[in-house]
């Protein structure tokens, strides 16, 4: 099984900063692609930021400049720096990985169960 959890969501004042982490565990033999998406209430879910296997970053045009994407590859987790925060921020984000588990030949993209970001003042 893989498993993704995020952390550090919560609730800020705008221009604030937060960051989020996604951590991938589990039985897993390579990952490749990492990335943020969100969810506003009302509204269909939108990426906010991947990461690929080699570094290469892609950014949403509304976070660009204020969020940052990384990885720490050791350790199979990936942040999201973000900085300036505005209340349309606000919404679930969530991780997603592209993953090829230990011992099987295809890659499946997994999942984060979300964590909450709250910008009001």
């Amino acid at each position: 099984q893989v498993q993704l959890v995020e952390s550090g969501g919560g609730m800020v004042q705008p221009g604030g900063s937060l960051t989020l982490s996604c951590a991938a565990s589990g039985s897993i033999g390579s990952v490749y692609d990492m990335g943020w998406y969100r969810q506003a209430p009302g509204k269909r879910r939108e990426l906010v930021a991947t990461v690929s296997n080699s570094g290469e970053t892609n950014y949403a045009d509304s976070v660009k400049g204020r969020f940052t994407i990384s990885r720490y590859y050791a350790k199979n987790t990936v942040y999201l720096q973000m900085n300036s925060l505005k209340p349309e921020d606000t919404a679930v984000y969530t991780c997603k990985a592209a993953i090829r588990r230990m011992n099987y030949g295809n890659t499946s993209d997994y999942w984060g169960r979300g964590t909450q970001v709250t910008v009001s003042p």
